[in-house]
C-alpha cells in the first residue's frame, strides 16, 4: 500500500461525493483490515469504469452487497478513458475494499466495499477520533453551504 491506513481514512472521510464514505473509512480504520497483494495498482478511469459496470452486474447477480459503488462509477464517468488512477486494495474476513485516487492518496475518486455473495457489509462502531473529525467536518461543510446558498442570492 503507498499510503497509511490513517491517511487513506482520513482521504476518504474528507471525499464529501461519496455517500458511504464513514462506512469504508471506518472498515479501513479497523484494526483487522490489512493490505492485500495488488498486481494493477497502476490503472486508468477507463479500465475502472469497464471493470467496476461489470463487478456492478456480477454483484447484483450474485447477491453481493456493496457500499460506494455508485459513486464511484458516477465519478470514473467524468473522467477521461486515460487519466492515471492508483489502486489500494484492503481485506478483513470475507470483505474487501478497492480505493482509487489520482496518486497521491489525498484525492479519493472513488472506493467501493464488498463482501462475498450473501454475507452482510460488515458494522463497525466508528472510532472516537474518526467521530470528531467527521463532527469538525459536518460542521465546516454545513458553513460552506450556508455561504454558497448566500452567495447565490
Amino acid at each position: 500500500m503507498s499510503i497509511s491506513h490513517r491517511q487513506l481514512t482520513a482521504s476518504l472521510i474528507a471525499a464529501v461525493h461519496i455517500a458511504d464514505r464513514h462506512v469504508i473509512a471506518a472498515f479501513i480504520a479497523d484494526a483487522a483490515t490489512q493490505c492485500a497483494p495488488n498486481p494493477f495498482a497502476q490503472t486508468s478511469a477507463g479500465a475502472v469504469r469497464q471493470i467496476w459496470r461489470q463487478r456492478a452486474a456480477e454483484f447484483q447477480s450474485f447477491d453481493i452487497t456493496a457500499a460506494g459503488l455508485a459513486c464511484l462509477l458516477t465519478a470514473v464517468s467524468g473522467l477521461g478513458v486515460e487519466e492515471p488512477l492508483v489502486q489500494e486494495i484492503l481485506r478483513a474476513g470475507p470483505h474487501t475494499a478497492n480505493v482509487f485516487h489520482r496518486g497521491d492518496g489525498c484525492r479519493i475518486i472513488g472506493a467501493v466495499l464488498y463482501g462475498k455473495p450473501g454475507v452482510a457489509l460488515p458494522v463497525l462502531p466508528v472510532p472516537r477520533a474518526m467521530r470528531s473529525a467527521l463532527t469538525r467536518q459536518s460542521r465546516a461543510h454545513r458553513l460552506a453551504e450556508q455561504l454558497d446558498l448566500f452567495a447565490r442570492v
